[in-house]
């Protein structure tokens, strides 16, 4: 009897295990973050080709962008002026690609950013913008990169970030002696 009541428990257990797990899937399929993540994921996975986002537009802005307090660093910015001004985000096209740059020269992708300047932004939309489920942070004028406030949010989508996938700081990423300490 006692045997026949532990099976019991561990059915119920693993029954309501498995609906979870269903539950969880039929969100992501549905259009959750996991599917969001993957879109970008594959429609940037060209881009580990640094001649093909140089060939879409995609070029440098500032320099690569480091942290003197241990942070890590962000890596180089590169951006596609033809939509960094619109108010829409498209998942196929961020805004901003990152690298990492290389000893040997080269670059490689670590991750993609998100921007929205501020105030065209704010002139029509009450709260900050959202996407995975995330609020974009405010980078305030005047910053580092010379440009009008924004709101953004990083996708360390090419390199695991101890911090997070969406923080903006990530220790395994080193601009070498390129950086910008500030």
């Amino acid at each position: 009897m006692r045997n026949q009541t532990l099976r019991r428990l561990i059915v119920v257990g693993v029954m309501a295990i498995a609906m979870t797990l269903g539950s969880i899937g039929l969100v992501m399929a549905a259009g959750g973050v996991g599917s969001d993540l993957a879109q970008v994921r594959a429609a940037t996975a060209r881009f580990h080709d640094f001649g093909v986002a140089e060939a879409e537009g995609y070029g440098p802005l500032h320099m690569c962008t480091d942290h003197n307090a241990g942070l890590g660093a962000m890596g180089q910015h590169y951006v596609k002026g033809a939509v960094v001004g619109d108010l829409e985000f498209d998942l196929s096209q961020p805004e901003v690609l990152v690298y990492e740059p290389l000893q040997n020269g080269q670059q490689r992708l670590v991750a993609v950013e998100f921007v929205v300047f501020k105030e065209p932004w704010d002139a029509v939309n009450a709260s900050p913008p959202m996407l995975f489920g995330q609020e974009l942070q405010p980078v305030l004028a005047p910053n580092r990169y010379g440009v009008p406030s924004f709101y953004q949010i990083h996708v360390w989508l090419w390199k695991n970030n101890p911090a997070g996938i969406f923080n903006d700081w990530n220790t395994r990423v080193s601009c070498g002696d390129m950086g910008d300490p500030q």
